[in-house]
């Protein structure tokens, strides 16, 4: 089968597209033939080996697919030959960026029938990683307040719509140049971060801060006045420190995206009751993910891109 892989970490460059042999899933696995995988930031981490994931090399990237069961493991009973499906790969193991890939059964969910398969590769661990950020470690309730800093990436605007369905007020901090979309996506007030002071323009306290942006440790801790007495500040930046306040009994919640079926199968749900968009900004071949890659770690990344295979 055709795939992209690289055989040591380092930059866009050691990635190469080629014929590799075709894996046969074990016990409790199912070969995936591929439609689609997403980029992600991460995968860009573990290319070029600062993000700290055990994995083999060679290694295939993309660990966000979707795609059509061809063949069963044993042992695998709720899924059936020929069902679209999508799912958030184990890291550490081989990705989707090639035509089959074998995944755990219980990484997989029915694909959303309301989007086309290629496209909900782009669902995932960004979507998983909003949920578990806000319900399970923010613990965000109805009627409670957001601050979303950083809310115009992919997680940001997963994070803004499934918020606002919990009954939530959401500002969010956004560039001008994602800043409409972010308003589309239903935040209740958005501050450009790149001329206002985003403390000053918050009014009152809020529940819970969501930190989506790599910023300067000291920055980041001075947002930490904007959250009351008892709420949580909630990041997915990994390598910094999230900063909290014991004094006033402020929890410091850094989120690292578990796989979690049911949760997964929730949110293609809400796809398919329009709920929840999926969004994606551009569709590559296989063949150009190198060049995917460059452009990630250039940081000229824009939104979701979908590498077709």
């Amino acid at each position: 089968m055709k795939a992209v892989q690289f055989h040591e970490v380092g930059g866009p460059e050691v990635l190469q597209y080629g014929e590799v042999e075709q894996p046969t899933p074990g016990i409790g696995e199912v070969l995936v033939r591929v439609t689609a995988s997403a980029y992600s930031a991460a995968d860009n981490g573990m290319r070029a080996g600062f993000l700290p994931i055990p994995i083999e090399l060679p290694h295939i990237p993309g660990y966000d697919v979707s795609g059509v069961v061809d063949i069963l493991g044993d042992g695998v009973t709720d899924l059936a030959v020929g069902d679209a499906v999508i799912g958030f790969l184990p890291m550490e193991r081989d990705g989707g960026a090639a035509e089959y890939v074998v995944a755990p059964a219980d990484a997989l969910v029915p694909a959303p029938t309301s989007i086309p398969l290629a496209d909900a590769a782009a669902l995932p661990s960004v979507a998983l990683t909003a949920w578990q950020a806000l319900v399970d470690s923010g613990r965000l309730e109805a009627g409670q307040r957001l601050l979303i800093v950083g809310a115009g990436g992919v997680v940001g605007k997963y994070a803004i719509q499934l918020a606002k369905r919990l009954g939530v007020h959401v500002i969010a901090t956004a560039s001008p140049r994602s800043a409409d979309a972010v308003r589309a996506a239903g935040a209740d007030q958005v501050i450009d971060h790149t001329e206002t002071d985003v403390l000053q323009a918050v009014e009152g306290q809020v529940d819970v801060l969501l930190n989506l942006a790599p910023l300067e440790p000291e920055r980041f801790e001075a947002f930490v006045a904007a959250v009351r007495d008892g709420g949580t500040v909630v990041s997915t930046t990994a390598f910094i420190a999230t900063p909290g306040d014991e004094s006033r009994g402020v929890r410091a919640e850094t989120v690292f995206v578990l796989r979690n079926r049911e949760r997964l199968a929730e949110l293609v749900s809400l796809v398919d009751a329009g709920e929840l968009t999926v969004e994606v900004t551009r569709r590559v071949p296989l063949t150009e993910l190198g060049a995917v890659h460059a452009e990630g770690a250039a940081g000229r990344i824009a939104g979701k891109v979908i590498v077709l295979v």
